[in-house]
């Protein structure tokens, strides 16, 4: 409870206090500032030209050389860091552009001496030699082979490796017996075989009909790639020496 003599002693201090004025108090709102008027014509300033906008660099490369690291750097981050604070970044235009890989070089000079080469074999000039070589005796060839594959059969360089005898055989069992022969020898990977079929001296008219016939079976095999007449120590007119192709 206040003792109302404290209370009439209050009242006679604060007698003569005055309130702050209206002025004086703070103003939440502040009011708008008024627009500042428009120069005439004559006070107009130039206008001045605008520098070239800079790209913004780094926050790390500004740092001026005194600036302290982070405290959460390792000292090789921080030094790495002050040396590098007055490094500029180059220009767009200054970098380097990678073009493509190029391909890689054809050899344009081998690949012209096997084309010419191989013309050569396919349509290439027969000589003399390799003419009186021939003669008119039967051959066969197959289709896209050099003329050098029937020219070393007829050479002897290749070793005949195994042969069969077709005298005293009719058509049919001459055929068959062909057939089975041709597929034993390349099953066991044997390239040059003889094949006898006779020279028909006992047959009517001196014609051996299975010497006609065994040229044109071999012509119709697969795995034949050329054949000729035999040399007179093979058999000669009686014999053909046949090149078959590689199993592998």
């Amino acid at each position: 409870m206040i003792d109302p003599e404290d209370i009439a002693a209050f009242q006679a201090e604060v007698a003569d206090i005055k309130p702050l004025p209206p002025v004086n108090r703070v103003q939440l709102n502040k009011p708008k500032p008024a627009a500042p008027s428009r120069p005439s014509v004559s006070e107009k300033k130039p206008v001045e030209r605008k520098k070239p906008r800079q790209e913004a660099l780094p926050a790390h490369w500004n740092t001026p050389a005194e600036a302290k690291p982070p405290a959460t750097l390792d000292p090789v981050q921080a030094e790495f860091r002050a040396a590098m604070s007055g490094v500029q970044p180059l220009p767009p235009p200054n970098l380097v552009e990678h073009g493509k890989r190029p391909p890689p070089p054809r050899p344009l000079q081998h690949l012209a001496d096997e084309q010419a080469a191989l013309h050569e074999s396919l349509h290439g000039f027969i000589s003399l030699q390799d003419r009186l070589e021939g003669g008119d005796e039967p051959h066969y060839l197959r289709t896209g082979l050099a003329q050098n594959v029937l020219r070393d059969l007829r050479r002897g360089r290749w070793v005949i490796q195994d042969e069969i005898d077709l005298h005293g055989l009719n058509r049919d069992e001459a055929r068959h017996l062909l057939a089975g022969f041709l597929a034993e020898c390349l099953h066991h990977g044997k390239r040059c075989v003889r094949v006898v079929h006779g020279k028909g001296l006992g047959s009517p008219q001196k014609t051996s009909i299975l010497r006609q016939l065994v040229r044109g079976w071999l012509a119709q095999r697969q795995e034949v790639l050329a054949y000729c007449q035999a040399k007179p120590p093979d058999g000669g007119e009686g014999a053909l020496i046949v090149l078959l192709r590689n199993q592998k």
